[in-house]
């Protein structure tokens, strides 16, 4: 896929992006979840192939390139791989999928309600590597845990400005400023997060487009305007810790939004399942995912 036929992709394609960028220390609460214990690999080379290992079968599953994937995020290691022989992002391509890659270096410590982003010195490098790969977009997350307007500006501001140093790299970001679904607040929270992403749309210049990656919000359709405007290529939820079930039925209920999501996707997936046995899990969660993303 050309860069304007992976852009029509993800604008219009009906289908969901997989999260497939766990990494650092998300890394062995996910290969735990799959059934790995911790005894079973020693040091980060044996931990990162581990879990290389189990998303290159998932991207290799016939009901992974059945069309209702569009995209998936990649962590940094899983981009430098291989899947069916071929680098990741290629192999994705071929299946007619997206590859985007998180370029976040982890979060700061609390501050105003919310935690910010690293800093990233290194971000025109690794975007320009992933280019050269075939890499279309980015994703980055700050997370906003309570309605503290310093907080939620800071958290939105960062996210914009680091997304015009990865527009001005060639490739497309997503912007993720996840709000804490627990949250006692999270209602009016959202609504002045949204307020700031508007102000940084309109800030954004002309021709320009990036994308959101929002948990699902508290009052459904607060980001359908989102995901009409001429600056959005798409709206995207993360599962932010509801189960697949729980993250489907709400996010069906806010028109426009397509799923990205981790363990919503992968939750039932287990290393000691046959491969009959993993294709039927992987497939059922997908068509569960795409159902709620097409609603």
């Amino acid at each position: 896929m050309t860069f304007d036929e992976m852009t029509d992709r993800i604008a219009t394609g009906q289908g969901f992006i997989a999260a497939l960028d766990q990494s650092g220390g998300s890394t062995p609460k996910a290969l735990r979840a799959y059934g790995i214990d911790d005894d079973t690999w020693s040091g980060e080379d044996e931990m990162f192939a581990q879990i290389h290992a189990m998303r290159s079968r998932i991207i290799e599953s016939p009901c992974f390139g059945n069309g209702k994937v569009i995209g998936a995020i990649l962590f940094e290691k899983t981009m430098d791989g291989t899947s069916g022989g071929k680098p990741v992002p290629a192999r994705l391509k071929e299946r007619g999928i997206v590859p985007f890659l998180k370029v976040d270096k982890g979060l700061e410590e609390e501050r105003d309600g919310a935690q910010l982003m690293k800093p990233n010195p290194g971000l025109e490098q690794l975007c320009a590597r992933a280019r050269e790969l075939g890499v279309f977009g980015t994703k980055m997350r700050s997370v906003i845990k309570a309605n503290n307007p310093a907080g939620i500006k800071a958290a939105v501001r960062q996210q914009f400005a680091e997304g015009a140093r990865i527009l001005a790299c060639g490739l497309v970001p997503i912007l993720e400023p996840e709000y804490d679904i627990t949250a006692a607040d999270r209602a009016e929270g959202e609504a002045a997060m949204l307020e700031a992403i508007e102000e940084g749309l309109d800030a954004l210049p002309e021709g320009q487009q990036v994308m959101l990656k929002l948990s699902i919000p508290a009052t459904p359709g607060l980001y359908t305007a989102l995901t009409r405007h001429p600056k959005v290529l798409r709206v995207v939820a993360l599962s932010g810790g509801y189960s697949t079930d729980e993250a489907c039925e709400h996010l069906a209920r806010n028109p426009g939004m397509i799923a990205s999501f981790s363990r919503g996707l992968l939750q039932d997936l287990r290393a000691q399942q046959g491969d009959a046995d993993f294709d039927a899990t992987l497939g059922a969660a997908i068509d569960r995912i795409h159902a709620a993303s097409v609603a």
